[in-house]
């Protein structure tokens, strides 16, 4: 039975995330074992991450390297 909501969400694998922040995949891995970044389970246990909230992370991060230091 399929959940409502989720039919049109984008979901990114590992792989892609750390594309996106230029680290290992592991590193993703680790962030959502810490609870940085939710992680979905497949039916076969792989991760998926919401391209939604990488992207709010991607920018907020984005935003934190854009501030001046004291």
């Amino acid at each position: 039975m399929p959940v409502h909501g989720t039919e049109s969400e984008v979901l990114l694998t590992p792989a892609e995330v750390a594309n996106l922040f230029r680290v290992d995949p592991k590193t993703v891995t680790r962030w959502a074992k810490a609870g940085k970044i939710s992680a979905i389970r497949t039916l076969g246990g792989h991760r998926r991450y919401r391209e939604a909230e990488v992207l709010a992370l991607l920018s907020a991060g984005a935003s934190e390297a854009e501030a001046p230091s004291a």
